[in-house]
């Protein structure tokens, strides 16, 4: 077996790990790069292997930095199938589509501004038809069941508690009469959070690939969330001022709305509207609607009892651009849901762009900033931002809430794995992680029994003997 690893490594971003596996070999992920706008131009655009090259990619959730360069992979000539879960495969078939006509869209404001200037115009990563004939490639199956992607390989998904359809893959191996189980997490979920399921243990693991992410932090409690969305919102509703939230379109803003609808209920916050500022949100909404079997016991409580879980009165989803553009035109207090979640894309850059200089206004950041993105800038409560290639002084207030994250933090990782049995664990591959969360992870991995760890390199190649 080799285990090579091309995207997410030292960073979180761009997941894509390959590995070969009886000759044969197997994309685990395809995510877009988020960063510097120049190097994620590059990247995303050329791959470091050969796309036609690959037998078949298994795919673990929807968000856009695992999923979001798979159309470019079906461009550049790989043949094969995408497997997935049911969920992800409907969330994807939208995704793709909303992905290609952002880009379509952005390319487009961007290059008015190029031509002014004589420069060559940009084209867009891929088109939206290009983007549905990915979409064609995903092979959905259900949680638990077997699946063979290639030869000696069998494949089954379970349950990762990270967003709607996420996974972890169990692919148990017969190479040359070696068996072996290999484990892939994805991104890890958190237990005890609204709407979906806990993270399902995974056991007997012989070979473990891991997200990083948070593996130097805990997350606040989640019971504390409620009373700090309470406080900022009740306090724009004394200032006429508006809380804009970049948060990823699947799994951020159906837990946001759905927390804001437990708080409308309660009567804890004012009757001030809340919009949802993204076709894509409204869309991965009624596919968070129809699959009621990745809920959790609350949700479906919720459903039973007290009606939708992601609607309420003065809840709005916004559809055209012009009702977008409206918003801003509209006075305070309101919230403003937007995406994308790093604001490197879509509405979310005008809204900011509209209101980041007035100090009545709150940014809640809710989720992971990646290095070099608009929204690490604001978290980090940068003083001037550039926005569309022109500078805004930040005069908004900025709060940043971790407890929304959905990836499980340090305490979650290490207990979730010592619930698969650790210490049975030969190698663990960690990824997904900045450079200073992956040493202080890989001490604590080693900690709790796991026989080898290590942080491949960009591009580094292990033989698994």
């Amino acid at each position: 077996m080799r285990f090579s690893f091309y995207g997410a490594a030292h960073e979180v971003t761009g997941s894509a790990h390959v590995l070969t596996i009886n000759g044969k070999n197997i994309l685990l992920d395809c995510g877009l790069f988020q960063g510097k706008r120049k190097e994620a131009f590059e990247k995303n655009r050329q791959f470091p292997y050969d796309p036609a090259s690959l037998d078949a990619v298994i795919l673990s959730h929807a968000h856009m930095d695992h999923s979001g360069n798979l159309p470019t992979l079906v461009k550049k000539g790989f043949k094969g199938k995408i497997w997935c879960t049911d969920a992800t495969a409907d969330l994807c078939q939208i995704m793709f589509r909303d992905c290609a006509h952002i880009q379509e869209f952005d390319v487009a404001y961007v290059n008015k501004k190029r031509l002014q200037q004589s420069k060559t115009p940009f084209e867009p990563l891929y088109t939206v038809a290009e983007a549905d004939i990915a979409a064609k490639r995903l092979e959905a199956v259900q949680y638990s069941q077997s699946f063979s992607p290639v030869d000696g390989v069998e494949v089954s998904f379970h349950d990762a508690g990270h967003i709607l359809g996420s996974a972890f893959t169990s692919m148990l191996v017969n190479e040359n009469g070696k068996k072996s189980k290999i484990m892939y997490t994805g991104d890890i979920g958190r237990r005890n959070i609204p709407i979906l399921q806990d993270p399902v243990p995974v056991k007997d693991i012989d070979y473990l690939i891991t997200e990083s992410t948070y593996g130097d932090r805990l997350h606040p409690p989640a019971e504390d969330v409620k009373g700090k969305l309470e406080e900022m919102i009740n306090k724009i509703c004394l200032t006429g001022g508006k809380m804009i939230i970049p948060a990823f379109s699947i799994g951020r803003t159906q837990l946001l709305v759905y927390m804001l609808n437990k708080l409308y209920t309660e009567k804890r916050i004012c009757q001030l509207p809340v919009y949802v500022d993204s076709p894509l949100s409204s869309a991965a909404t009624q596919i968070y609607d129809k699959h009621h079997e990745c809920w959790d016991h609350d949700a479906k409580g919720f459903l039973l009892n007290e009606g939708k879980p992601f609607s309420f009165h003065t809840l709005r989803y916004t559809e055209s651009v012009d009702e977008s553009k409206h918003l801003n035109d509209i006075p305070g207090p309101m919230i403003i849901i937007s995406a994308s979640g790093m604001a490197e894309a879509g509405r979310i850059l005008h809204h900011l762009k509209g209101n980041i200089s007035d100090p009545k206004n709150i940014i809640l950041i809710v989720g992971y900033m990646a290095e070099n993105t608009l929204g690490r800038r604001i978290a980090d409560k940068a003083k001037v931002v550039k926005i569309f290639g022109e500078e805004y002084v930040r005069r908004a207030q900025v709060e940043v809430v971790g407890a929304l994250s959905a990836h499980a933090d340090k305490k979650e990782m290490l207990d979730y794995f010592q619930k698969c049995g650790a210490k049975n664990i030969k190698h663990c591959f960690c990824v997904h992680g900045d450079d200073a969360v992956l040493e202080p992870f890989m001490g604590a991995l080693s900690d709790i029994g796991i026989q080898k760890v290590s942080a491949p390199q960009p591009n580094e190649v292990f033989e698994i003997n």
